[in-house]
């Protein structure tokens, strides 16, 4: 880019939008009549009319802040014509006093052509729409939680302890016997013969735990509860099938992700949605744990480090590792759980756990930039269990869509 490209800066708001564009030449000493400035309006048209003037400016480059959301629609109509940044908000902060709504876009403008500002990741269009079904699913499975919690303290308010006995409220069992109790059965020797011969209790045990006093109100409360929790099990099976349709042209790089301890097919899928297929962004694994906040922080002073708390990064991301982590080192005979063991003593569970959610993130890396597979280097692991593990993933593959054929890698020509 030439110094006499112009670049544009918009300071976004919900309603109006402040617009400063300036030439790249002179920067330091540019003076003052050299920028062009206006305001427009945020609706369809005032963002046809936005566009059109910054192309009859000649601007090449946009830079904005990222406001809530209301840089999106801004984002999304700019994108097909100019080269768009996407700056944090803290990165241009202005001194107490001194803030103001063109004064902000300038500045944004001038710490953008020093390169002061710390700018955000954008994904490609694809990409966006794998991020919007996952991270709504995410949401969804949240809720389904919620609605667990308000089921059960309903429950406790009917006195009824039917947690105690059963490990899901949301089991077969479980909402058998809570569909009749909402359609209003109440004799605890009925509801109980509704359960299944599986559970671990004995049937004098459920008995007990669903004598209670139910009312007609909580019964219908009850109902909508059951109703609302359909939805959203209804909903998330939509878009299991939505999301795995999407990605069904990379479904190799799932199926490679999902060999990994701790991982599956779902956080392979939203993995893939938050990084890319290729983690391609990303030039290095250090780099990518930079962008998640998954290494160690550094606060050193006299070559001593004060601090090693990380940093905030991708929550999304954060949380796939961080519950990625938990299940790796559960994984019996891994190596993640030989690590998590030997760092345990040192550093305690939070930090051993964060270690090993760090050593995971680059190990997502190098499965996706350099397209290897994961080749357990652990404990001796049994034959057997190894080719149940690689039968359940199979199963889990293709209950979402995907083809899979179990082909084992020969030991010789395997990545490391």
């Amino acid at each position: 880019m030439s110094d006499q490209d112009k670049v544009a800066s918009i300071d976004i708001h919900a309603k109006v939008l402040m617009v400063v564009v300036g030439s790249r030449e002179g920067e330091v000493m540019a003076p003052e009549c050299k920028l062009e400035r206006r305001r427009f309006g945020t609706m369809a048209s005032d963002r046809r009319c936005l566009l059109a003037w910054l192309q009859a400016q000649g601007v090449k480059e946009v830079v904005m802040e990222s406001t809530g959301q209301y840089w999106k629609p801004i984002w999304w109509e700019l994108e097909p014509y100019m080269r768009l940044h996407l700056a944090q908000a803290f990165s241009n902060r202005a001194p107490r006093g001194r803030k103001g709504d063109f004064r902000d876009a300038e500045r944004l403008r001038r710490r953008l052509v020093a390169g002061e500002l710390i700018l955000s990741f954008v994904p490609d269009p694809e990409q966006r729409a794998w991020r919007t079904m996952t991270r709504t699913k995410t949401q969804l499975a949240r809720e389904r939680v919620r609605l667990y919690g308000q089921v059960d303290s309903l429950l406790q308010e009917m006195r009824i302890k039917l947690s105690n006995v059963l490990s899901d409220l949301f089991g077969a069992s479980g909402l058998r016997i809570l569909h009749a109790l909402a359609e209003g059965e109440t004799d605890p020797k009925k509801l109980a013969a509704l359960g299944d011969d599986r559970l671990k209790c004995t049937e004098e045990q459920l008995i007990d735990a669903l004598t209670g006093n139910v009312q007609a109100m909580q019964q219908k409360l009850l109902e909508l509860y059951l109703q609302r929790l359909e939805l959203v099990e209804e909903q998330i099976e939509k878009l299991d099938g939505m999301i795995a349709q999407a990605l069904k042209g990379h479904q190799e790089v799932v199926a490679r992700l999902a060999e990994v301890p701790g991982f599956g097919p779902d956080s392979a899928q939203q993995v893939v949605a938050e990084v890319g297929v290729q983690a391609s962004t990303f030039p290095s694994a250090a780099n990518l744990a930079s962008w998640v906040g998954a290494c160690p922080g550094r606060e050193e002073s006299a070559e001593q480090n004060y601090n090693s708390r990380s940093a905030k990064g991708n929550k999304y991301m954060r949380r796939l590792l961080t519950e990625a982590a938990q299940a790796a080192v559960k994984t019996k005979g891994s190596h993640f759980q030989a690590v998590f063991r030997r760092l345990l003593p040192r550093l305690g569970y939070k930090q051993a756990l964060w270690a090993v959610a760090h050593r995971l993130c680059r190990l997502v890396w190098k499965i996706l930039h350099d397209g290897v597979h994961y080749i357990e280097q652990g404990e001796y692991r049994d034959p057997k269990a190894k080719k149940q593990r690689a039968q359940a993933l199979a199963r889990a593959l293709r209950k979402l869509g995907y083809d899979v054929v179990i082909v084992p890698t020969p030991p010789a020509t395997a990545n490391a």
